[in-house]
């Protein structure tokens, strides 16, 4: 079974979604779909167009839920119902052992989706942000010897104004 791990920028432009989206499908692709199993905490922007890819696809996805307060702090209410399909679609929910959402039960989140990949696609523009993001977790993944695709497709681009994206700026952590 091939297991690909996702981690990657909340704050993604909506017209980089699709970019986004059908080169990690073209990637997910070079695996046999029949042994995919894609694993994503379902955040906003790259862990949701990922875990949409994994299921265009046809592979089997698990959602690590850093948190049982998530959908209901950190889930914009315009996204619910996205995150809820998701997690409809998911063949195993894993819902770490924290009432609230914290760093801390993010970088639990992060060591679970780590610990059962055999590869880390990151959606990253290469760009270093604060403790606990997508940097960081590159980086651990390279120091655990998981090898780590970055894509970053010609045209993707970060939104600018995280005020009015409450999933992205109520999550806690840099993107």
């Amino acid at each position: 079974m091939t297991s690909i791990a996702v981690t990657g920028h909340a704050n993604l432009a909506e017209v980089s979604k699709p970019l986004i989206r059908e080169a990690l499908v073209s990637r997910l692709l070079r695996h046999p779909v029949s042994d995919l199993t894609g694993v994503s905490c379902l955040a906003a922007g790259a862990d949701r167009v990922f875990a949409e890819a994994v299921l265009a696809v046809g592979g089997r996805l698990v959602a690590v839920i850093p948190s049982w307060d998530y959908r209901e702090r950190m889930v914009d209410p315009r996204h619910t119902d996205d995150f809820d399909r998701l997690c409809r679609a998911a063949a195993e929910i894993k819902v770490m052992p924290y009432r609230r959402t914290t760093r801390e039960a993010y970088a639990a989140a992060n060591r679970v989706l780590l610990g059962r990949a055999e590869l880390l696609m990151a959606v990253w523009d290469g760009m270093q942000g604060g403790r606990g993001g997508t940097a960081d977790v590159v980086a651990t993944a390279q120091a655990y010897g998981l090898p780590v695709e970055i894509v970053w497709p010609a045209g993707a681009a970060r939104e600018t104004d995280h005020a009015s994206r409450r999933d992205v700026r109520a999550e806690g952590r840099p993107s």
